[in-house]
């Protein structure tokens, strides 16, 4: 009998040593990821949500967004960015680099993500002292956008080789074509460069004027602002019969001539590896910024037929799709 008091009595107390444990044991913390950028791109948080689950992570359960878009309004990006420090985010992604320098002014203490800085400038700006090691509260991907729009701009003198007058158009805001310029003197062709102004209108008189230089082909180079109005761009440059290379590879599927960059996907799962490297301990100043590695060439065959053009043999045998 005693035995059995004892049995009952140490299993009893078990029970409650296991109860008052689980009790303590404090609830899965869901992790609040701010999201800031100057305009609302589905595309980017539709891959970013992918490679996060590809990591084990599922929205609403281990981890939630905290979006912020200026739509547009540039200038708005500070106050956002101040709301998701108020808010007490555990990281931040910021994608452009408007959104970057918002982002990295409001916080020294968030970890930064950023995702997509282009152009150049990285160093010069102040937002990390050193690509192999930031140091600070930022790190992430940088796009290549200058060095691509160059590597663009002969891939579409390839598509068009007796071109001499090539159209550029230019967001405004301090972008700089310095690199593009270099190559094109060195290739004995002239840049016509057109300001796009705001809305509609803007890239109406921005072709216009490309119109009345005599353009004979198109680079559209890299800028958010294009990929979001790239199906206004795209019906513009058939209406006025010009040939024109993209900057993603989804504006050639969408009706452009000719499309060479790096994939969402592969962008967002190199972000998603960062956040979930600085979720697990990872210090933002010793991971060092990533660039991509993979690039897609992808040609429209319809587009091509369209404006009665003929593609290089050489570039049919690059191009990684072909749209038909």
């Amino acid at each position: 009998m005693t035995s059995r008091r004892r049995f009952v009595g140490a299993a009893a107390g078990c029970l409650l040593i296991s109860s008052l444990h689980a009790i303590a044991q404090p609830a899965t913390k869901i992790v609040r990821i701010g999201w800031l950028t100057p305009e609302v791109l589905e595309v980017h948080t539709r891959a970013f949500r992918e490679a996060m689950r590809a990591l084990g992570y599922d929205e609403g359960k281990s981890y939630v967004i905290e979006a912020r878009s200026a739509d547009d309004d540039i200038d708005r990006l500070s106050t956002l960015a101040a709301e998701l420090v108020r808010a007490n985010v555990d990281v931040i992604v910021a994608v452009g680099p408007p959104a970057i320098l918002a982002a990295k002014q409001a916080t020294t203490s968030i970890p930064i993500v950023m995702a997509f800085w282009g152009g150049g400038g990285l160093l010069e700006s102040g937002v990390v002292a050193n690509l192999a090691r930031p140091g600070g509260n930022v790190t992430g991907v940088s796009m290549l956008a200058t060095e691509l729009d160059v590597k663009r701009l002969e891939l579409l003198l390839q598509a068009v080789p007796k071109s001499r007058r090539v159209g550029v158009l230019d967001p405004g805001r301090g972008f700089s074509l310095t690199d593009v310029q270099s190559f094109a003197d060195g290739a004995g062709v002239q840049l016509v460069v057109a300001s796009v102004g705001n809305g509609a209108e803007g890239y109406r008189l921005a072709f216009d004027a490309l119109a009345n230089a005599r353009v004979e082909a198109l680079l559209v180079p890299s800028h958010p602002r294009f990929f979001k109005d790239a199906r206004k761009i795209i019906e513009l440059a058939a209406s006025r019969k010009l040939p024109a290379i993209y900057e993603w590879p989804s504006m050639a599927e969408d009706g452009g001539l000719m499309a060479y960059g790096p994939t969402f996907a592969e962008l967002e799962e190199r972000v998603a590896s960062f956040v979930q490297r600085i979720l697990t301990g990872a210090k933002p100043a010793i991971l060092a910024i990533e660039q991509p590695s993979k690039f897609e060439l992808v040609l429209n065959a319809k587009t091509a037929k369209a404006l009665g053009m003929t593609m290089p043999s050489s570039l049919l045998l690059r191009a990684d799709r072909v749209v038909q």
